[in-house]
């Protein structure tokens, strides 16, 4: 019997639609998975869905299960939570996380999903690409106890990133952002909060995660003197300036890049991607990641609902998208 499944794929920037699609048939190695929920990572798919990757970075940007190519059509993601319906004995039955696009079910081999631990609910599993991007962000910075830090950008990246940082001992935490409304979840994460202007200075660590040239600014003069600012924001295809004149040499701050694509050099020797994705999971068994879920769908929404998101018309942290709703075709 043919498998099949229904898929979203962005047309071209700015238009999305549900296609039918046919799976192929599963090997002994591989697993079939029935979705049970996906994540919009917000910033880096509402860049794709308005068709911002620039064309030397097409390849880079590429996820582990896309199909076609940039600016469209492609079919894009990397959040997914499902169950799995046949392969190996010890995962069938299992829910499971997997890098994959919004799409009802899949196959893909055993060895690309990891099993959910039994005390996380598979709804809030769907942030695990998340906070692994905050594990290795953390990797990459390497804080140490008593450390100065400023989270600029209280998006799902920013949040999860202050989320991690909250269990560091003797750690001042301080979540930037230009709305007000994030206060709540500072709050929520135990963390303080203030206003970009009202922030507390002469740290050690500025974690930025706003994607914009103000955010990053406003980053390097929150610095001690040969401090870090840790450049978390992805800018696709804008350009950004930086104030490198001034006491930028003087007080020799540094801006540092992180990227989730690879593991982090100082861990790279005895850490994995899997290693990564397994802390990120064990962390969300705290409910206070249930915070950056802000929104919610029905999986035949996404057409209508991804501009909306592009547009910042629905301004949700995490989008959440539900599957029960969404048949496969007969």
């Amino acid at each position: 019997m043919e498998l099949t499944a229904r898929a979203f794929w962005l047309r071209s920037p700015g238009h999305g639609e549900i296609r039918d699609v046919s799976l192929p048939a599963p090997t002994d190695d591989d697993v079939v998975v029935r979705t049970l929920y996906s994540g919009v990572s917000r910033g880096t798919e509402t860049l794709v869905f308005r068709g911002g990757v620039p064309e030397n970075q097409h390849t880079t940007m590429r996820a582990p299960f896309q199909e076609g190519d940039f600016p469209g059509p492609v079919k894009y993601g990397y959040l997914s939570v499902g169950l799995v319906e046949a392969g190996p004995r010890e995962l069938v039955g299992r829910t499971v996380f997997c890098l994959y696009p919004h799409q009802t079910r899949y196959v893909v081999p055993a060895s690309a999903v990891t099993p959910v631990p039994d005390g996380v609910p598979a709804a809030r599993a769907v942030l695990a690409g998340t906070v692994e991007t905050a594990v290795n962000a953390l990797w990459d910075a390497a804080p140490l106890v008593g450390d100065r830090i400023a989270v600029v950008g209280a998006g799902m990246i920013g949040a999860s990133v202050a989320a991690v940082l909250a269990r560091f001992p003797a750690v001042r935490v301080q979540l930037v952002d230009a709305d007000p409304g994030r206060a709540t979840v500072a709050k929520a994460l135990g963390v303080d909060f203030a206003l970009p202007e009202e922030a507390k200075g002469d740290c050690d660590l500025v974690v930025h995660a706003s994607a914009t040239e103000a955010g990053l600014t406003r980053s390097l003069e929150l610095l001690a003197p040969e401090g870090t600012v840790l450049e978390l924001s992805w800018y696709g295809d804008r350009r950004v300036s930086l104030p490198l004149g001034e006491a930028f040499h003087s007080r020799r701050l540094v801006v540092r890049s992180s990227q989730v694509g690879t593991v982090s050099p100082a861990r790279g020797s005895r850490r994995t991607f899997a290693d990564r994705l397994a802390i990120a999971l064990d962390l969300l068994a705290d409910p206070v990641f249930d915070t950056f879920v802000t929104g919610e769908c029905a999986f035949d929404e996404l057409p209508e609902v991804l501009p909306r998101l592009a547009s910042g018309d629905l301004p949700a942290m995490c989008l959440r998208v539900l599957y029960e709703s969404a048949a496969d075709p007969a």
